[in-house]
């Protein structure tokens, strides 16, 4: 058996291991810039978003951001009416949340009787779900609120069952990671088994 000349070995190992530096190095340009992972683990997002439901999250659709800052490095245009948007829970930074852009800087927000008002108008919203409420009717009736500066007013989907800006206010521009993109996998926790059908789906 021919052995290997021990600097073909060394030649062998820092091919293997440059290879996996920029393995590494790509793996986190994407994951700080581009797209980053998040699961579902609530049912605020019903029927939009499952439980169980893991998403690529467009971390570029607002920008670059310095990931060690957080200051935008590129800023683009902010989040649109509809967008469905990750980002940290302004009670706890270290949580991530996932709700529906409902109201942008400037704009008047009010809740009557479970029914949203976006400046003075009625908002026609075929996406919400009333499903197992929850949530106390507290949240039935609130405003009118004037979204601030640079924040933003989301609520969930699932609107009787989801803690969201009706209850602990706006969100911040810098805290946002990006926009839902799609699913790259979905888990059927009470069926043990996946959701074929989601895989790929669009999150809108």
């Amino acid at each position: 058996m021919k052995k290997r000349h021990p600097d073909q070995r060394k030649s062998l190992f820092r091919e293997y291991g440059e290879a996996l530096a920029i393995a590494l190095v790509l793996a986190f340009f994407i994951r700080t810039f581009l797209f980053q992972a998040f699961t579902i683990p609530s049912g605020s997002m019903l029927e939009t978003v499952q439980i169980g439901d893991y998403l690529l999250v467009n971390k570029f659709s607002y920008g670059v951001k310095n990931p060690l800052t957080g200051a935008y490095l590129i800023e683009r245009d902010g989040p649109r009416i509809g967008d469905i948007i990750v980002f940290e829970f302004p009670g706890d930074p270290s949580i991530d949340y996932i709700k529906r852009v409902e109201g942008l800087p400037g704009d008047v927000i009010e809740v009557r009787d479970k029914e949203l008002y976006r400046n003075g108008e009625l908002v026609r919203e075929d996406y919400v779900q009333h499903i197992h409420p929850t949530i106390m009717s507290r949240l039935d009736n609130i405003g009118p609120v004037t979204v601030p500066d640079g924040e933003y007013f989301v609520m969930g989907d699932n609107r009787d069952n989801s803690e969201d800006s009706r209850a602990w206010g706006t969100v911040r521009r810098s805290a946002i990671h990006g926009k839902a993109w799609r699913i790259y996998w979905s888990w059927d926790s009470k069926a043990m088994r996946p959701r074929l059908n989601r895989l790929g789906h669009k999150v809108e």
